[in-house]
């Protein structure tokens, strides 16, 4: 079967990426006073800053779980699971890295706040999370598609069971990656979530996007369940409730945000797949390739990873409106020229990640010849 190159990915990626740089700049910087809903310019910003996170996570899952299919329709999965599985693990310990305070632990100040959950380890742990349900399915994606949006449904339905999840007897490490309790941004529960679901529509774009009229399709349907999840969904587990009389559906109808949230980022993905051929080979789509990097360079110089001197040192909820406006505009900008022009954050990563793995590969075949 011959899958398609998806272009739009990579325009998802981008300006979900972009939305998160002028969302943490704004958040971190613009004085609270300032933070009303009376405003309707926060109002608005603050709406869509919520639809970013759930668009890079199920575009996540959606790039993610296409390549690995493409890679086992032509016999090479083995090496993207590899690839794959590095690049979860890589995620996860850089998330740990940016918030090294390392400074302090030379003075001798140690604590545990740099064991909260981010996004990377969240994204990172979901990829290796999808390999397992690869692993356990691939012999029918049609199984693989069925368990995805299964797990995506009950993820969200169940949602006020682990609303307010405390695990004070199980190890911090481990807790953080499923309660708030500690400060983690983000958890495990709900967000693999929007990773399940944007793995379901994987196995629809492997299975289907070379068939004829597939992206007018794809694009209606897109369209219509993304209005059908922002008018109706709450309506619709409240009469859900109504017909089993199941409490569960009653208070998830009640604080019906992961459904909205799904629905907005449809209509996110609607947007950029049918204006998909402006997009191919643009910047837009090159920004898309580089989001690891651009979201490494920004947290270092908005939170100051390593030295604890960023932006946040000198102007925390310090701007005005138009200071804050302008300023992530400036922003993003000079993040893009630092990935594209001055840093190599992946290259070199994964260039010294294949090294050292080698030289381990080699200090164990060298350990297990047996002495002459």
């Amino acid at each position: 079967m011959k899958a398609t190159r998806i272009y739009f990915i990579d325009a998802v990626r981008a300006f979900a990426i972009l939305m998160m740089l002028q969302g943490h700049f704004v958040d971190t910087l613009l004085n609270p006073i300032y933070r009303d809903d009376s405003y309707v310019a926060y109002t608005v910003w603050s709406y869509f800053r919520g639809i970013t996170a759930p668009t890079f996570f199920t575009i996540s899952g959606l790039v993610f779980l296409y390549l690995l299919l493409k890679a086992h329709a032509k016999g090479s999965d083995k090496q993207r699971i590899y690839k794959g599985a590095t690049r979860g693990l890589m995620l996860i310990a850089i998330g740990y890295a940016l918030r090294i305070p390392f400074f302090s632990w030379l003075k001798g100040n140690f604590d545990t706040y740099f064991l909260v959950i981010d996004v990377l380890q969240c994204i990172g742990l979901s990829l290796l999370l999808l390999i397992g349900l690869y692993l356990i399915c691939r012999r029918n994606s049609s199984v693989l598609a069925i368990v995805l949006l299964s797990i995506g449904c009950v993820i969200f339905l169940t949602e006020p069971l682990y609303r307010n999840l405390k695990l004070d007897h199980v190890p911090l490490v481990f807790a953080n990656y499923l309660s708030k309790s500690n400060g983690s941004v983000f958890t495990m529960l709900p967000w693999f979530g929007y990773v399940a679901f944007g793995g379901f529509m994987a196995t629809l774009f492997f299975k289907y996007s070379h068939k004829k009229y597939f992206k007018q399709i794809t694009v209606s349907i897109f369209f219509g369940l993304g209005i059908v999840l922002l008018l109706y969904s709450t309506a619709i587990l409240q009469a859900l409730y109504d017909i089993t009389e199941i409490e569960l559906f009653q208070r998830s109808a009640n604080y019906n945000y992961l459904f909205l949230r799904l629905g907005n980022v449809l209509l996110y993905f609607t947007f950029f797949y049918a204006l998909e051929r402006f997009m191919k080979q643009s910047i837009v789509t090159k920004i898309g390739e580089k989001t690891l990097n651009i979201y490494i360079v920004h947290f270092i110089i908005i939170y100051g990873s390593f030295t604890g001197i960023g932006l946040k040192h000198f102007y925390y909820k310090s701007l005005d409106p138009w200071e804050a406006f302008f300023g992530a505009i400036a922003f993003m900008i000079v993040v893009c020229i630092i990935v594209f022009h001055v840093g190599k954050t992946n290259d070199f990563i994964y260039s010294n990640l294949g090294k050292a793995f080698q030289l381990i590969k080699r200090k164990v075949l060298t350990n297990k010849k047996p002495d002459n």
